[in-house]
This record gives C-alpha cells, structure tokens and sequence, in this order.
C-alpha cells in the first residue's frame, strides 16, 4: 500500500526524529487521515531494522484494527498481549496490547527491560494517565510513538511532559484543502440550557449531570434537526446511555428512523452494519463511537454532549469527516447548540480549525450572529482571523508607532510579527519542554545577525520559529526584518508582506533622492507596487 505525500512526510520525519537521539516524538493526523496505516508502516520499517514493537491502546476495536490495518498493509501478523493472551514465546515480533493488562505489575514483571524496541501509543492523549505511565516507565529505553488526533494547548502542554518533539503534524484545514477530508459546515443553533448544576471531574462535566440538564430539551432540539438532518445521515453523541435511548425515541416519534447503540448492545455489531446499509439514519449513542469506528456515509453531526476538552470534541465531529463520493457526499454539515452559559468555556466549531483561542472566541460570536445558516469553517476561521488582526491592530498601533519611532538598527519581535501577519508566532505557547528554555546564545546571536531584537524573546521555542519562519522568508524571496525596520520607520505598512526586491527598489530611490521620501509616494497608502 502506497503512502499519500503527507503520510510519508510523517513516517520520515518519524525515523529522523529517532535517529537524531529523540526518543519519545508525537505524530498528530486529524480523524481520518490515516494515522493506523502511518504507524503500520513505521511499524515494518522497525520489524525490518530488527526491532520488537508493542502498539498500546486502551480499546480491544483500536487493537484489533491495527492488527488488521498491520497485516493488510505489510504482511505481518501480530501477538496479542491481552486478558488470558501472551506474547511471550511468540515469533511474531509485533505485539498488540491492552494497556489496562499490561499495566499490571505481575505482568509487567514478566518482559525484561529490554523486551520492546519500540513502543506505539495509539490515541496518546490518553498516555499521560497512570496506566500508560506504568507500561512506558517499565522500558526506559524503549523508543516511543505517540498518535493522537488534533490536540488543544492544553493536550500539548500535557502530553509535552510525556514527549519531547512534535515530528510531524498535518492540519485539518490542510487535509480539506488537499482533498483528503470532507469539507465541514456548521450550523449555530442558540439553546439556552442551564450548566449551573452541572459539576466537573478531571478538567470536563460529569456525563450524569448532563444527563440531567439536557433532558427537558431533547423535545426541542428534535424539532431543530427536522429543519437540517431529514435527508442526512447522522450521528448525535449524547453524555448518558439513557438519555441516548430516550432521544432515540423521541427521534422516532419525530419521523427519524433512528437506532441506539452502548457498550451493552447485544447486537452492536448488526445496529451498526443497518446504519451503514441506511435501514437508519440516525443512531444515538453515548460517546461510544468516539473513536475505533468508521462509517464515511455520516454526512451530519449532532454534538449534544457539552464539553470543555478538544480533543474528545475533535473525536466526535471526525466521525463524520471522511470522504464518500459513491454517496453523493459533498460536505459534512455540524449542528453545533450554543449552550448559552457564562460559567464554561465549550468547544464549538472554531476549535476544530483555530490554533489562537483569541480567534476561536471571534468565530464563536461571528457563528452566533449569522446562527441557523450553514457555514464553511475554513471561511469562517478566515474571515475571524482578520478581524482579530484589525482588533489586535488597532490596539497596538500606540505601541507600534512608539516602536517605529525608535533608532534602533533591529526590528522588534511584535513589530515583525505585525508586519508579516504571522498569527502562529504572535499567539505561540511553547509546549515541550526545551521550548520553555530560554534562547540559546547561538539563537540570539543569528536572529541579532538576521535583524532582529532577540531580548524581547522570552523562549527557546518562540525563537526558533522565528528563525525558521526568516529561513523560509529569504527562500520565497520576501523583505528582510533590516528593510522592514527601515521602510515601517518612515511610514510604510505592513512591509513584511513585500517582496525583497520591491523593498530593494524603493530604498534604492529613496537613498538616490538623499535618503527622502519621493514626493509621488505617500507612504501610508503605498502597497509595494
């Protein structure tokens, strides 16, 4: 099986991360972007180079279908290290296991040291918790791979205390761009629901008080998806196993053919296949089909469990992300309920595609003024993202103009950021450790040769973006932070988004007219031209 671009990409990135003496490195794919068939792949690769790989999952669907995926892509077969399973005295030497068995002491105490070369944690979000921890500290010297989906800060600050690089991670905007996601529009339904009794456990709301809360709506929010789901098919993800099978109901009352499917569905697998063949189309569950289950028809999602935590918001809405052309799937449409409350801060759909909450905040309040129209959310991210530029602009334009003024041969940080209208490093928190260092003398001393103030620079993360970020301006051939200093001194805008060689020809004029402004040139209008 031939590997997209972006999947090789990551598999290199990967082995060079290894080799380079980084143990622990992340890979982040969005849902459905293939991240079983990379880690399979890197999986032979290590099988090849003589290695003895373990693949650490907490679901028995996520071990079975790597097994699966490994043996369909590569050839390779797996042991199993689960329950009454063994890998010892197996020759396969690709293991598959349940973190919730191996975490256990008297079976951990069984492998030597040394036993795995290579560890792979599929959905390591997950991997900060205890049990991993346990399996991970038990091979010091293992190698370590974590996969996980599109992570939120706070994921990445978590997870930078387990890893210590980031190799490689494709965006979902990217991934809809390049054809290989479904394009997402949402719809903003305002519901005011009351969270004040809801309370909170491990950074997120009890599934049980939800329950609760979302009960008197249910009635209401099935009379919203007539208006928008008649013709889809569509999954809602509910916080209780019975407030899944009361909706079902009420669905149905509502001419939905809707199903219900829980951890204890005797028939789960058939509920399921029906779905597929579109004897439903609905199906409720109970934040079951988070992750381990694909159905690419899903052409609608319903969120109707409230939560503070990307990642696990990520994990439902990707359910119906992939792409189904043999359908006549077009776009996934997002029925996102605002749940009008100022004690929480929820997901909603700007936190799909936003890496700036400053942003995610502007697209929550644009998506709430134009509520019960679908919305593109790579339109809407866009259009959000310049409106914070402006916000942020006119903000700073005092301080901006203070710096300007200023004689100094370097350019401030804030000034090139502005200047180039680089929203990553102006809203960049580091999230490994060695980013949380300071600048290194060599970095300061480069970005000072490179014309720019390194003292304003707080960390070693934020400046080696900059550095690569002026590494790639001077390949595309864009101005020096040297030519922004000068020009934004005398009045021009946002020269940071020139070319070098139009920043080139004016200074050359100016220098000729005796280091004047020309006076066809009114800098405050001048566009580079």
């Amino acid at each position: 099986m031939e590997l997209r671009p972006y999947q090789q990409e990551a598999k290199n990135s990967i082995f060079e991360q290894w080799e380079n003496g980084t143990k622990k490195t992340l890979l982040v794919l969005p849902t459905g972007c293939g991240k079983t068939i990379v880690f399979a792949k890197v999986t032979e690769q290590c099988v090849q180079n003589g290695d003895r790989v373990l693949i650490l999952a907490h679901r028995g669907e996520l071990l079975e279908q790597a097994a699966d995926k490994i043996r369909k892509s590569t050839g390779l077969g797996c042991a199993t290290e689960k329950a009454e399973e063994s890998c010892l005295g197996s020759w396969y030497r690709i293991t598959v296991g349940s973190v919730q068995s191996m975490m256990r002491e008297k079976r951990l105490n069984r492998f030597p040291e040394d036993y795995f070369d290579t560890i792979i944690v599929d959905e390591a979000h997950h991997c900060i918790s205890d049990s991993y921890q346990r399996v991970l500290r038990h091979f010091p010297e293992a190698r370590v791979l974590g996969v996980t989906a599109t992570p939120d800060r706070g994921d990445m600050k978590n997870l930078g205390t387990v890893f210590e690089s980031l190799a490689y991670e494709y965006s979902l905007p990217k991934a809809i761009k390049e054809g290989y996601l479904s394009p997402i529009k949402a719809v903003t339904i305002p519901l005011t629901m009351d969270l004040t009794g809801v309370g909170t456990q491990g950074g997120d709301f009890k599934a049980g008080d939800l329950g609760t809360a979302l009960d008197p709506y249910l009635k209401n929010i099935a009379e919203e998806m007539k208006k928008y789901c008649s013709d889809k098919k569509t999954v809602v993800f509910l916080p209780l196993v019975k407030t899944s099978q009361k909706f079902r109901d009420i669905l149905n009352e509502n001419g939905f053919r809707a199903a219900e499917v829980n951890g204890d569905s005797q028939n789960r697998a058939e509920i399921l296949e029906d779905f597929e063949n579109d004897k439903y189309n609905v199906l409720c569950n109970s934040m079951l089909l988070t992750e381990g289950w694909d159905c690419p028809s899903v052409d609608c999602i319903v969120v109707l469990r409230p939560t503070k935590v990307r990642s696990l918001y990520c994990q439902m809405v990707g359910r119906g992300t992939r792409l189904s052309p043999e359908t006549g799937k077009d776009h996934l449409l997002l029925l996102d309920f605002l749940w009008h409350t100022e004690r929480h801060e929820l997901c909603h759909p700007a936190h799909l595609i936003c890496e700036s909450e400053e942003v995610a905040q502007k697209m929550t309040e644009n998506f709430e003024k134009d509520a019960g129209y679908p919305i593109d959310i790579e339109e809407a991210e866009k259009a959000a993202a310049e409106d914070v530029i402006v916000q942020r602009e006119e903000a700073l334009a005092k301080q901006l103009e203070e710096m300007k003024r200023r004689k100094r041969k370097l350019v401030d940080p804030l000034q090139f950021e502005m200047s180039i209208q680089a929203e990553d490093l102006a809203g960049y928190v580091p999230a490994f450790g060695w980013e949380m260092a300071p600048p290194s003398d060599k970095q300061k001393k480069t970005l000072e040769k490179l014309g720019i103030l390194p003292d304003a620079i707080e960390n070693a993360g934020k400046a080696a973006k900059i550095l690569d970020r002026l590494d790639k301006r001077k390949q595309a051939n864009l101005t020096t932070p040297k030519q922004i200093r000068f020009l934004e001194s005398r009045g021009f805008q946002h020269v940071g988004t020139w070319q070098f060689d139009t920043a080139k020809k004016l200074i050359d004029r100016i220098a000729g007219n005796g280091w004047r402004i020309p006076a066809d040139i009114k800098p405050s209008e001048y566009k580079g031209a």
